[in-house]
């Protein structure tokens, strides 16, 4: 008997209108050529489940959530919303802290035909989602960060064992699949005590996985690492705010943040979200790249694939990425990687070439 993938569609602000739906449609084409079925569900979030609900993450959106197999999440403006929500937890961090979401894994790797700083770039940053020394994802009540008095600003930055392990054994499970190394970055020079433990507890989780080398860098080496030599790296580890900061610069690297996927997982669900934001200077105009998230909903589909032991899903999956690579390198992309194509004609171009695929 085939299997019914109940997928959740939460286009988000800006141009989460126009990517999440070229996704969507992708995705679709993928799953029909490969013989997967999947039930989209749309969730209203963000700017128009202010308007409709008053809050930007509705209950009944996480209580639908909690009944799906995974869900694409679009951008979210939320420096744009009205207070008091502005000052509240943006809805990433609220999906990502409610559902413990605690690996964040974001893939770099170039496209023939994009404008990357590496061509040959291919490497995974795994990044602790839950803790470190991001305010909104460190305590059980209120925040990370607060003032004495109007004129100190304080911050704690929390690492733990148990959030450390889990995130590792992510990593090094990902390198087996990959070319087998595991690359461990921190500040263990400085904040001896926090990401200390963070690499202390890297190295040892790294024993049980003698057939994957390991190294490990500080931070600020790391970011001049990547930008020389960033082909040499296959899978990266490292904690929350180091990983925030290195994965933009690895979209970058490898040719344009707009091509920058990503999922965020436990070990029962994910979401799949692209790296970059809501773009609200060219929401509408029907010119945003949607590879990023193309990229993630395919990311999510292999993530199931690989969970429920589904072939066919990875196959789908793979079909997105074969179809976004051709499309780039037959001289198909929108204007941030040098094309003229908007964002349906992308789309379209897309479909067309997982279509040809399918039946060859």
């Amino acid at each position: 008997m085939s299997t019914t993938y109940r997928l959740g569609v939460l286009e988000g602000d800006g141009i989460g209108a126009e990517i999440v739906p070229s996704s969507v449609e992708i995705a679709t084409a993928a799953a029909r050529a490969t013989g997967v079925s999947v039930d989209w569900v749309p969730l209203p979030l963000g700017a128009t489940a202010i308007a409709s609900h008053g809050t930007p993450v509705p209950e009944e959106t996480k209580e639908a959530l909690a009944g799906l197999d995974g869900w694409f999440l679009g951008p979210h403006d939320s420096v744009s919303y009205p207070e008091p929500h502005k000052s509240a937890l943006n809805p990433s961090g609220t999906l990502r802290k409610h559902f413990q979401l605690f690996a964040n894994i974001r893939p770099a790797k170039s496209f023939p035909g994009a404008k990357a700083v590496c061509d040959s770039a291919d490497l995974v940053i795994v990044r602790e989602n839950t803790e470190g020394f991001y305010a909104d994802r460190n305590t059980y009540a209120g925040t990370g960060e607060f003032m004495p008095t109007r004129d100190t600003a304080i911050m704690m930055g929390i690492i733990t064992r148990e959030a450390t392990e889990r995130v590792a054994r992510v990593a090094f499970d990902l390198a087996r699949s990959r070319r087998k190394k595991v690359t461990i970055v921190h500040k263990a020079n400085v904040l001896k005590l926090t990401t200390g433990l963070f690499r202390t507890v890297c190295q040892e989780v790294a024993e049980e996985y003698p057939d994957v080398a390991v190294d490990d860098f500080h931070i600020d080496a790391m970011t001049v690492h990547l930008v020389r030599r960033a082909q040499d790296f296959d899978v990266i580890v490292t904690e929350n705010m180091f990983g925030d900061i290195l994965s933009d610069l690895a979209g970058e690297i490898s040719g344009s943040l707009g091509t920058a996927p990503s999922i965020n997982a436990s070990a029962t669900t994910a979401m799949a979200q692209a790296s970059h934001g809501s773009a609200p200077d060219i929401a509408g105009q029907n010119a945003a790249n949607p590879v990023a998230m193309i990229l993630s909903g395919a990311m999510l589909l292999e993530w199931l694939g690989a969970k429920h032991g589904d072939e066919a899903l990875g196959a789908a999956a793979q079909l997105m990425q074969t179809a976004v690579a051709d499309t780039i390198a037959a001289g198909t992309s929108t204007r941030d990687l040098g094309g003229s194509a908007s964002t349906t004609e992308f789309t379209a171009a897309a479909v067309k070439t997982i279509g040809a695929t399918g039946q060859s």
